[in-house]
Order: structure tokens, then C-alpha cells, then sequence
């Protein structure tokens, strides 16, 4: 491939591109979008191959966008998707076809790059010195000496030693992540940590749902990750594929390892929009929305100001899913939106629920149907969606009420707000850390893996029977700060984590029920009850979630400055 021209280096640079060519036929990169076909065109590249699963990260444009801009731009698109830090030989031999069908020069990408430049070590391995290949992808910024000991090593990676060693590796470097790294960090600024994560931009989730309501800029959700971790703090831009507990090592994207003293696990959950059929190809279109996805949440707004009547469907699937209290908050703030405009007696909202309750607390419930009543919305419990057809513009549910056999039903709809199902990332079910159901295994009060001791996790990972939202990750954070440092003092655990979760229900622009509880449901309330009641609609909580939570998620928990989130003292704990 001829060399780009500076002008159109320039231009792919200025839309964030990063290509990396490995040969004059084949190039990889980072995630790319529809925006950036123009420019892809332009430098002469023929086909893509897209190594990056759908729905794997907030603001990720699904492959279906990009091949649509690809055939318009009239370049080949394939679809060959690897799980995060997952290459297998089916993966390899995938990627081999594809090669070896399309058009020259070829555009991988993934997530990084790292995956499409995995991928393309293992096919050339076949074919190339193995120093021409680590040659080739170390010019591009890629370190594939992982690779080349799996290779050495007849398929599996050796993890007696590591590329690095730390006495505390953090995986995931998410609301949880963080702020356990600056909790750790400002009770033991000499500890060697660091943080796994892959992604560029750290975000703000629970604003999402003020930017769906019309509240919040979506700009204001997001800061790049780099100027949010801690300082002394390692990152390590990589994905994790495997966990091996009893070598102590993790092992990354490109077969690389990383060794630790104590582990901390907290990659958030992952959202399936493929498992629910047809979602995927109209998302972001023909009405379909979510406030689950970054770049989603804005076109809730435009639709709910768009729409003058006809029929408005809120999903929620199958528990547990991050934040229980968002698919019926989009709903609310709506509702209020058609409300204030005059609009709301030709819309008829629906909300379709898998569960068969309102919410999880009942003390919260009767607010929640005042406004139920005041919207007008119809609620529709045991109602699972499994099927969207976007341009005829349906949505089919399975129907299974308890004692009853299962149906279906067809829904027509105008605008219908998804939550998608959601279950552990698939890294996590796979590894030894799990339970039967997926989720990292830990007991519940010290968050300490059940079978590996040097191993904490937290946030929504972990299978503890809280509800998953920032402020319970606001309180797990230092309780496993404590107990890491407890435990390399040789103590036992000092801190426990009552099962604290808020999910502040925004019922109108202007007030919010504020929903705080711990295990079992029992009320937590921050706040004395004649200063705030959270089980009754209010001007202070909606002040507390517009202006005082975000600075306080940005500058505190992030920072290690644990506001109203000391730690409770375990009942029984080794002084």
C-alpha cells in the first residue's frame, strides 16, 4: 500500500483513528466508527475485519453500523469476533479465511488492536519467523512476546513467571476499580498497584439517565481514564483473557502475564443486546433506544420530544441487571416530559417488566404508583422481550406468569426504551473464580473470594445479593481497602459491607425517591427522615442527584476521599 498522504494522516489522526500497519497488506487499529469510513476509503484500504464482539463496551457502534458504512463507501466488511483476550485456534482459523477471501489492504480491528494483531501473529506464525512477526507488531505498538512463548510453549501460556509483578493488581477500572486503587493508595501510598482496563474514556453510568431525560449533557458522563488514575497507580491498557489463581497470575490480550500478591476483581457486568433477536440491527433507529449506552441515551431525548402520541414500551429483563431502578426512570422522566408539554392523553405507555413487582423494596413502591397513576402507565409484569422487528416497528414478548404456561405476544410500539439482559463478562464465568451462575464468589460481608484468599472483588461483578449501582461500589471500595490492608499487616478481615445500595428514581424533572437499603431490603437511609424521606418524592433528593452526586463521584469516591462511606467495623475481627 502506497503511503498515506500527511493530510489524510492528519485527518484520521484528528478523529481520534490510531492505524497501525503491520504489512503493506494488512493494518489494525482501535475501534472504529461509521464517521471514519470516509477517511478509511480515502487511504486506500479494501475490506475490514471487525474482531471485536458487539456490545461490549458502552459507547461501542455495533458492527451492523459499520458494515452499512463500509458497503456505502463500497469497501468488504467481515465479522470475526473474539472474546476479550480469548484467541482460540477456531479464532485463528476464522481470521485465516477471512484473509485469504477479501481484497488487499485489509483494516482489523478490535477493541485496542491488540486482538487483530493476536490474531494475525498466529496466522503468520505458520508462515514467518517468529522475529520478523514480534519485529513487525513491536513497530505497530504491540507487544506479542506472549505470544510467542504460547507458541513455544505448544498452545498454552507459561505463568510461572510474568511480564510484571505487583503486590495489588486491580482488573477493570471502573467506578469500583478506581476507587479502590486511590482508597488503597491513601492508606498505603508506598504499595506497588496496578490497574487492568482496556478502555480510553471513563464514564459517569448513572448520568445516562439524566441525559435520556434531557438533564444532563452526555459530554459531562465522560473523562478520558488516563487523568483518573490514581497517581503512583500502574494502568496496564490491556484486556484480561484468563485468571490462573494458583500461580497468582492474570493472564492479558497478546499471552502476556502479570503476577500479583493480592488481587482485586472488578470488571463491571456485561450488557447482551444480542440476546434478544433483532435488537442489535436497530438500535438507534426506527424508535428503539436505550439509556444503557452512551450514545444511545441523547436519542431518548430526541424521541421523547419527537413524539406527539401512539405507544411508548419500557423494558426490563431478567434480574439482576446494573442499576434495577433505570428502565423505570426513563419511563418516569418521559412520562413527565409529555406531561408538561400536554401531550401525555395520546401516549400510551407501557411497561413491560420480566419481574412480577414495581421494585425489590416495597417501602418505595406506593410513591412509585402515585406516579404510575399520574403517567398513566400500564404495567405488565412476567413480560421478558425476546424479539424487535425495528422498521415494522414490534416488539414480541415471552409471557410466563408463575403456575402458567409460557406464550408470546406481539407489540406494536412508536418509541420503546430497551434494558438489555445482562450477566457476567464472559471472561469471568469461564474462570475458576465464579460460581454456578457466573459471578465472582465471595463472601458477602468481607467481599473475599470464598476459595482463593489473596482474591477480593466488588462492584457488579461479584455474585453478593446487593443491588447493582455506583453507591453500593461507593461503599464496597474501602471495606476492601481495610481488609487488603489488614490482611498484608497478617490480620483478619476488619471491615464488612452491610449491602448498602441507593438507586435514586428520578419520578419527574425536579424530584426523585430515594431509594437507600441493604441486604434483604432493609432500609439505609443517609439522612435523618424530617430532613429527606426517601420513600416520598422530593425537591432535596433530586438535588442530591443533579448537582451534589457527580462532583462527589469525580472528586471523592475516584479520589479516595470516602464521604459518608467509612467503613463499618467487622463484629468480630483480630485486633
Amino acid at each position: 500500500m502506497a503511503a498515506w498522504p500527511l493530510q489524510m494522516l492528519a485527518e484520521i489522526r484528528g478523529k481520534n483513528m490510531n492505524l497501525k500497519k503491520l504489512t503493506d497488506k494488512v493494518t489494525v487499529s482501535p475501534q472504529i466508527t461509521a464517521e471514519d469510513m470516509t477517511a478509511i476509503k480515502a487511504a486506500g484500504f479494501r475490506a475490514i475485519i471487525c474482531n471485536r464482539p458487539d456490545g461490549e463496551g458502552a459507547d461501542q457502534p455495533s458492527f451492523g453500523e459499520i458494515e452499512a458504512a463500509a458497503k456505502a463507501a463500497g469497501i468488504e466488511a467481515r465479522y470475526v469476533p473474539v472474546q476479550s483476550g480469548m484467541v482460540k485456534d477456531d479464532d485463528v482459523a476464522a481470521f485465516a479465511e477471512a484473509m485469504g477471501q477479501m481484497q488487499r489492504p485489509v483494516l482489523a480491528y478490535c477493541r485496542t488492536g491488540t486482538r487483530s494483531a493476536t490474531l494475525w501473529s498466529f496466522h503468520e506464525s505458520q508462515k514467518r519467523p517468529m522475529p520478523e512477526i514480534l519485529a513487525a507488531t513491536k513497530a505497530a505498538g504491540y507487544d506479542m512476546n506472549g505470544v510467542a512463548r504460547r507458541i513455544a510453549n505448544g498452545g498454552k501460556t507459561p505463568t510461572d513467571t510474568g511480564d510484571a509483578q505487583f503486590e495489588v493488581v486491580i482488573v477493570g477500572a471502573g467506578a469500583g476499580g478506581i476507587s479502590v486503587a486511590a482508597s488503597l493508595k491513601s492508606r498505603q501510598p508506598d504499595l506497588k498497584i496496578a490497574v487492568i482496563d482496556p478502555a480510553d474514556i471513563h464514564y459517569y453510568q448513572p448520568g445516562w439517565t439524566m441525559v435520556g431525560g434531557g438533564i444532563f449533557d452526555p459530554q459531562s458522563t465522560a473523562k478520558t481514564m488516563g487523568s483518573l488514575i490514581p497517581e503512583g497507580v500502574h494502568w496496564i491498557k490491556s484486556a484480561v483473557a484468563a485468571f490462573e489463581p494458583e500461580k497468582n497470575a492474570v493472564i492479558l490480550d497478546g499471552c502476556r502475564v502479570v503476577k500479583y500478591d493480592r488481587l482485586v476483581v472488578c470488571p463491571g457486568l456485561k450488557l447482551d443486546w444480542n440476546g434478544i433477536e433483532g435488537l442489535e440491527e436497530t438500535l438507534g433507529r426506527n424508535g428503539v433506544t436505550s439509556n444503557y449506552r452512551y450514545d444511545l441515551a441523547p436519542y431518548t431525548w430526541e424521541l421523547v420530544q419527537n413524539l406527539e402520541s401512539g405507544r411508548a414500551l419500557f423494558t426490563q429483563p431478567p434480574m439482576p441487571i446494573k442499576c434495577a431502578g433505570a428502565p423505570q426512570k426513563a419511563m418516569y422522566l418521559s412520562g413527565d416530559a409529555w406531561f408538561r408539554k400536554g401531550a401525555l392523553k395520546g401516549i400510551d405507555i407501557q411497561f413491560m417488566n420480566a419481574g412480577g413487582v414495581l421494585f425489590g423494596v416495597k417501602d418505595y413502591v406506593p410513591a412509585l404508583m402515585e406516579y404510575i397513576e399520574k403517567y398513566d402507565a400500564t404495567l405488565n409484569f412476567f413480560h421478558t422481550l425476546v424479539r424487535v422487528d425495528g422498521p415494522a416497528k414490534q416488539a414480541t414478548f415471552k409471557v410466563a406468569k408463575p403456575d402458567t404456561d409460557a406464550t408470546e405476544v406481539t407489540v406494536d410500539f412508536d418509541m420503546m426504551h430497551v434494558c438489555p439482559p445482562q450477566s457476567a463478562p464472559d471472561f469471568i464465568k469461564v474462570s475458576p473464580l465464579a460460581d454456578a451462575a457466573g459471578w465472582v464468589d465471595v463472601d458477602q460481608t468481607t467481599l473475599r473470594h470464598k476459595a482463593y484468599d489473596n482474591i477480593w472483588s466488588l462492584g457488579d461483578v461479584m455474585n453478593a445479593p446487593n443491588a447493582k449501582t455506583a453507591a453500593a461500589a461507593r461503599m464496597q471500595a474501602p471495606t476492601v481497602a481495610d481488609n487488603i490492608v489488614a490482611d498484608i499487616a497478617g490480620r483478619s478481615a476488619v471491615a464488612q459491607y452491610d449491602g448498602y445500595g441507593s438507586c435514586p428514581l428520578t419520578v419527574e424533572r425536579g424530584k426523585i425517591v430515594l431509594a437507600e437499603f441493604g441486604y434483604g431490603g432493609v432500609l439505609k437511609p443517609s439522612f435523618p427522615s424530617f430532613l429527606l424521606d426517601g420513600t416520598k418524592p422530593s425537591r432535596a433528593a433530586w438535588f442530591l442527584k443533579e448537582t451534589l452526586l457527580p462532583p462527589i463521584y469525580w472528586k471523592a469516591m475516584l479520589k479516595g476521599k470516602e464521604w459518608m462511606a467509612k467503613p463499618q467495623r467487622l463484629e468480630v475481627a483480630n485486633k
